[in-house]
């Protein structure tokens, strides 16, 4: 499988949480206290962004 790509399966706890895999952790180094921007959409799904990107999007449109 490609390094670059991952696809797994999360279980949601009884509390709605959802454990981000390692791999995944480590493909977008992902360390405790990291902030993710959670987008949804109704239609095309739910992505996870770690906020650092947003960040860095949000300076290069300012």
């Amino acid at each position: 499988m490609d390094k670059n790509k991952y696809v797994g399966i999360c279980k949601v706890g009884e509390k709605g949480q959802i454990v981000i895999p390692k791999e995944v952790r480590t493909m977008y180094d992902i360390k405790p206290g990291d902030s993710i921007v959670l987008l949804c959409d109704t239609k095309k799904g739910i992505a996870l962004v770690k906020s650092d990107f947003i960040e860095n999007l949000t300076d290069k449109i300012l």
